[in-house]
């Protein structure tokens, strides 16, 4: 199993024991809000809204609240995000790149700086640290009563690079520009995902002995708690070690 792949299971896993299914809503509803904003609230003829919401139903969000995040982007009480993102390195020179949607980006920046501060890690300037990582579709579906190696031949042929089974999941990896191929692919065979999303994968890793990545993963989930960040992305490498002290 690839290091990104084993890192998602392992945040699977840690989501459901931690409970953290309202800040997962939190974060999903600001992609609708911003989706709709940007789109329209029409899901059958703005993409990026039924992107989110296909996500949103992948953590049995209810629809009321889907509802209403529409409501908000395009009512009379309509909430504005703005998009940005900060790059930089953490703890033992671990690259890190987050992903925010903000309405106040000065707390956003506050709150970020203080992150690396207290963490020992250094915020890099846009555009510092992009050439580490490389956008991809990912792809998350449940194993459930499907054929593997007919979905894996339908998949590679819309373009996917790689086709990882875990268990109960199924991760789907393409290149940026074959997520459409492949999204429409998946509503061809009637799969529809638990997650599907652009991505910032390393395209190399960095390894640390375990209570270096420890502390490495304490900063990364202290950004990953903060309501304006999205997502986290690291180039710090999921060894078996890693993974079994932390599964």
């Amino acid at each position: 199993m690839s290091g990104h792949s084993k890192w998602s299971t392992i945040k699977r896993k840690k989501g459901a024991a931690d409970a953290k299914r309202g800040k997962i809503f939190t974060k999903i509803i600001k992609e609708i809000i911003i989706a709709a904003k940007d789109g329209g609230g029409d899901p059958e003829s703005n993409a990026k809204l039924r992107l989110a919401i296909q996500n949103a139903k992948g953590v049995n969000m209810p629809k009321d609240n889907i509802d209403r995040a529409i409501k908000k982007a395009v009512g009379s009480d309509a909430v504005s995000f703005t998009e940005t993102s900060f790059e930089g390195y953490g703890p033992c020179g671990i690259a890190v790149f987050a992903e925010c949607l903000t309405d106040n980006n000065n707390r956003t920046v506050a709150s970020i700086r203080s992150a690396f501060n207290k963490h020992g890690g250094n915020l890099g300037t846009n555009g510092s640290l992009s050439f580490l990582f490389d956008r991809k579709g990912i792809f998350t579906i449940k194993n459930e009563g499907l054929s593997l190696d007919d979905v894996e031949l339908e998949m590679i042929d819309a373009g996917a690079q790689d086709f990882e089974v875990d268990g109960d999941t199924i991760t789907i990896t393409c290149a940026k520009e074959d997520f459409g191929s492949v999204s429409r692919k998946l509503s061809e065979l009637g799969i529809e995902p638990e997650e599907a999303r652009l991505k910032r994968i390393p395209n190399d890793t960095k390894k640390l002995d375990v209570e270096s990545a420890k502390k490495v993963l304490k900063f990364i989930e202290s950004l990953e708690d903060d309501d304006d960040i999205q997502n986290v992305y690291h180039n710090l490498e999921m060894t078996d070690e890693l993974a079994d002290e932390l599964g």
